[in-house]
């Protein structure tokens, strides 16, 4: 029996373009690699994210594609894309999974670890 499933990787960067402490808002651009390491081809149709403050607000993003691309992954390909998020707080963390299916129409859910929103330099 084949065993789709999706490997993701992240890393985040402050965007200080994007941020305005004086509206309480802080941006972050996170970049993710995403790898089929199952043993079947599979396309990514849809993501779900969870994005929390560290005051507990939370934000929750549903949708098609990423970035408008539902790549189709043979085993050992990867795909990989930025965007970015903002919270209302200088530190938040974001959870999420990517919807995919097989050529086979089965549907499978990868999860994308919980990683945190923060500048690195201002944790130390």
């Amino acid at each position: 029996m084949s065993s789709p499933h999706f490997k993701c990787t992240v890393q985040v960067q402050p965007l200080a373009e994007q941020t305005d402490v004086e509206q309480g808002r802080w941006a972050y651009t996170y970049t993710i690699t995403i790898a089929n390491d199952g043993d079947i081809a599979a396309q990514l149709v849809a993501r779900e994210w969870e994005i929390i403050d560290s005051e507990g607000r939370r934000q929750q993003v549903r949708g098609l594609a990423v970035v408008g691309h539902q790549p189709f992954l043979q085993p050992g390909e990867q795909f990989q894309y930025s965007s970015w998020a903002h919270i209302a707080t200088p530190h938040g963390s974001m959870k999420g999974r990517y919807l995919g299916v097989t050529e086979s129409a089965d549907v499978f859910w990868s999860e994308v670890p919980e990683f945190l929103l923060a500048d690195s330099a201002s944790l130390h």
